[in-house]
């Protein structure tokens, strides 16, 4: 289709903060790895920066033993001139139950106070009541407002089921830009030529934004499809943290989406001078790098995210289970149908995955069901986009928990408790006390301040100041695969 002239601008997300390290690291990118690229990044031309969902909370206080809220603080002292970037998953944000109501507006007040310019926020079940009250104060707050809507394959994800969420999203939160987030990276170029020609014309002017993984490594192709047909705002990675589970690469779409004729604004220098950066991190940690991955079209049917599949191959693997593999997938895929197409990302990623370990192990299928599954079946996470299969309906209610009644509980208010309870403590300590049990609130706040110095270490720029710093010498050669590099003698040095 034509492209008119004045539509030729994409902007980026950059997601190597949050998304890309989720991806590749487990998460596990540190404050202090951040900081030193963050002043590069305020000046590189991005629309937004990614920098925090859950699970980063999760991992920063349990694993990282950092101040989540820290890190948010000390990177927008230098990230000052763009938004950064806060997802929210649904209204039970870290774990599987629904939290009450004024635990969710706190956690959006104080992300805006700690300098969230931008609060996202999406359901796995596109039941939107879950998070347009959320939005709605992100708004009334002064922050930007992105509304996601997960994208899956099932009979029941149709191009007009997304069209009519859309349009509910855009009148009922007035969100800045609408995303389509697809997890699972499961994307083509036919759904993307026939889905987002369906959006446009029920968003009227609000931008898309489009958020993918290369698990079947179409990615990269999905996005120069998706920026033809009117998509204005791409979230990639900065090599080396780009391809594999992550983001398409920042620097090859920018080279391919200029060779194309559209504008971007992004400066591609400074970009590479943080992948330079990026890869000495790697190389020096001994972490690894994100490649393009081969297409497989298994993935289209069970449709796990890259991060559940990594989990459920290890935990099989300790179990002594690892032949058991392709089988639990077939069996996600089964499960899947059955429970009314859940949309494969955290929870219900989890939650299938772990019914599936259990049908296979025992035998017998939903002969034992988590809570979390029959509270799913019973619409304790919100309304189901169609009818769980009925005699599996049976099994669940039957085999699951007597404690888990047919319908929820209505949540009560407890912040004013947890203010009781903590009276010395900030309200962003009260938060993560809330959601994370036992020590670890505590031990992270023994291990002191966040740390926020790294040394980069980079063996032949070192080994040539060490060098040039000795005296009594007239010429040195350094040879190897490529290199001859000869030094000599400065005697005005002396």
């Amino acid at each position: 289709m034509a492209i008119d002239t004045q539509d030729r601008k994409v902007q980026f997300v950059d997601t190597t903060l949050r998304d890309a390290h989720q991806c590749l690291w487990a998460t596990r990118m540190t404050t202090a790895m951040m900081l030193p690229i963050c002043e590069r990044l305020n000046r590189g031309g991005y629309a937004a920066i990614d920098l925090m969902g859950m699970v980063q909370f999760d991992v920063c206080v349990r694993y990282l033993r950092e101040d989540p809220w820290e890190r948010i603080r000390l990177i927008r002292s230098l990230i000052t001139d763009i938004p950064l970037k806060a997802y929210m998953r649904s209204n039970s944000l870290m774990g599987f139950d629904v939290l009450p109501d004024d635990i969710n507006s706190l956690w959006v007040e104080r992300l805006v106070a700690n300098g969230i310019g931008m609060i996202g926020a999406f359901d796995a079940l596109a039941d939107l009541d879950n998070i347009v009250p959320n939005l709605l104060l992100a708004k009334k707050l002064g922050a930007k407002t992105c509304g996601a809507l997960v994208f899956c394959e099932s009979p029941v994800h149709t191009d007009a089921f997304y069209s009519e969420k859309a349009k509910e999203l855009i009148n009922r939160a007035k969100v800045d830009w609408l995303m389509l987030k697809d997890s699972g990276g499961l994307l083509t170029l036919d759904r993307i030529r026939s889905l987002i020609p369906e959006l446009k014309k029920v968003i009227g002017d609000t931008p898309i934004e489009l958020h993918s993984h290369c698990m079947t490594g179409i990615a990269p192709l999905v996005y120069q499809e998706a920026v033809k047909l009117g998509v204005h705002v791409l979230d990639t990675s900065i090599d080396p943290l780009s391809n594999g589970p992550a983001q398409p690469s920042t620097q090859t779409m920018i080279r391919n989406l200029r060779a194309m004729g559209y504008r971007i604004d992004v400066d591609l220098g400074i970009v590479e001078e943080i992948s330079e950066y990026w890869n000495d991190i790697t190389e020096q940690e001994g972490l690894p790098k994100g490649i393009p991955m081969a297409y497989d079209a298994f993935h289209y049917e069970h449709q796990m995210p890259g991060g559940m599949l990594t989990n459920l191959k290890a935990q099989l693997e300790t179990s002594g289970l690892s032949d058991k593999y392709d089988e639990v997938l077939h069996e996600c895929a089964r499960i899947r149908q059955e429970l009314a197409w859940p949309i494969m990302v955290t929870p219900f990623a989890q939650l299938v995955g772990t019914q599936a370990v259990l049908n296979i192990v025992h035998g017998e299928r939903y002969r034992i069901v988590p809570d979390e599954v029959k509270k799913y079946a019973l619409g304790y996470y919100g309304k189901l986009p169609a009818a769980v299969d009925s005699d599996v309906l049976d099994r669940i209610v039957n085999n699951g928990s007597d404690r888990i009644k047919p319908d929820p509980s209505e949540r009560m208010p407890v912040v004013d408790g947890l203010r009781r309870k903590y009276p010395s403590a900030s309200d962003d300590e009260r938060l993560l006390r809330f959601c994370l049990a036992g020590k670890e609130v505590d031990q992270m706040l023994e291990a002191g301040p966040t740390q926020t110095e790294i040394s980069v270490y980079r063996p032949l720029p070192q080994l040539i100041r060490e060098l040039s710093a000795r005296r009594n010498w007239k010429t040195i050669q350094l040879s190897g695969k490529g290199l001859r590099l000869t030094l000599r003698e400065n005697p005005q040095a002396h």
